[in-house]
């Protein structure tokens, strides 16, 4: 994509210096942009690069002085990251259903969805506009898809999951599998029958190979705005709100009620029926063993106040 840079800087927001008319291609680091590219300098560690690289341009933090090549200041940098890289950004334009796609009956798919090849949608599937389902996708019976959902190659969305707008999951992540819960008889196992839900809301974004377990009879349930990174492990019955951030390799329990605006750093534990207040952040490799109030910080095994915990150390 050729763009210039004054179109750049209209999309962004900033200042333009510099020659607007130059030709902008492509986003670059700034340790190994060239010419042609686009790249953003916003803390003083890394001037350094700044004063030489090749790069056709620079976005800039107000902190940062020009150095003569043609600049961007804006204060709001990561915002005119975000928003360059979504320009920038080669979306996939098909639509439609591909022949070698199996598709039951009763299914309802919305306008403009695209189903790739060897994807699966089982009966009394419903798909709203403009989602789309990759190459060896599962969608099971009676699932329901928001408008604008994107799933990438071999998610496997169980029976009865219901997902909201504009959710956005990664290969082999796996939604609506069974929890894992036993009953002990004497010196056999015997497995609980899971008929609850998995319930995902509007805008949450799943990273690749996370598993999100149904509820035994009721629902597990992932809030608005929710974001979960890769080889994530959500329990049945568990809930968490609204813009919560959960980090690589976290396992949660079943039956955890998390609030909104909380922080799972990676590899965070949590034990089975706690609840973590709105804001709560939990640091990496901490094991949660007791309920959290809201808006505190904690570290360790078990999980503590972070102050109480650096003391200990």
């Amino acid at each position: 994509m050729l763009v210039s840079l004054k179109e750049i800087n209209r999309l962004i927001g900033g200042k333009l210096i510099g020659d607007g008319n130059t030709i902008i291609k492509s986003v670059a680091p700034i340790e190994s942009a060239k010419k042609g590219d686009i790249t953003f300098c916003f803390s003083n560690r890394y001037l350094p690069h700044f004063h030489k690289t090749e790069a056709s341009a620079v976005v800039i933090s107000p902190s940062i002085p020009p150095n003569g090549k043609p600049v961007i200041i804006t204060s709001k940098p990561y915002g005119a990251l975000i928003s360059l890289l979504k320009f920038l950004e080669k979306k996939e334009e098909k639509k439609g259903i591909h022949p070698k796609s199996v598709i039951s009956e009763n299914v309802e798919l919305g306008e403009g969805v695209y189903v790739g090849p060897y994807a699966v949608v089982e009966k009394g599937a419903k798909i709203g506009k403009n989602s789309f389902i990759s190459p060896y996708c599962y969608i099971g019976e009676n699932v329901v898809l928001g408008e604008g959902v994107y799933l990438h190659p071999h998610v496997t969305i169980e029976k009865r999951v219901k997902i909201g707008n504009q959710v956005i999951i990664q290969s082999g992540t796996v939604v609506g599998s069974d929890g894992f819960g036993y009953h002990q008889e004497g010196k056999k196992m015997q497995k609980i029958p899971h008929l609850g839900n998995v319930i995902i809301e509007d805008e949450v974004e799943i990273g690749a190979n996370t598993t999100i377990d149904r509820g035994t009879i009721g629902d597990t349930v992932i809030g608005e705005g929710t974001k979960i990174d890769n080889l994530v492990q959500i329990a049945h019955n568990v809930v968490i709100g609204k813009n919560c951030v959960i980090v690589a390799q976290v396992g949660i329990s079943g039956s955890v009620k998390i609030g909104n605006g909380v922080i799972l750093a990676g590899q965070v534990g949590v034990c089975d029926h706690l609840k973590i207040g709105d804001g709560v952040k939990v640091l990496a490799r901490s094991v949660v063993t007791k309920d959290i109030p809201p808006n505190l910080t904690v570290s360790g095994f078990p999980a503590r106040d972070h102050r109480e915990e650096k003391k200990i150390k």
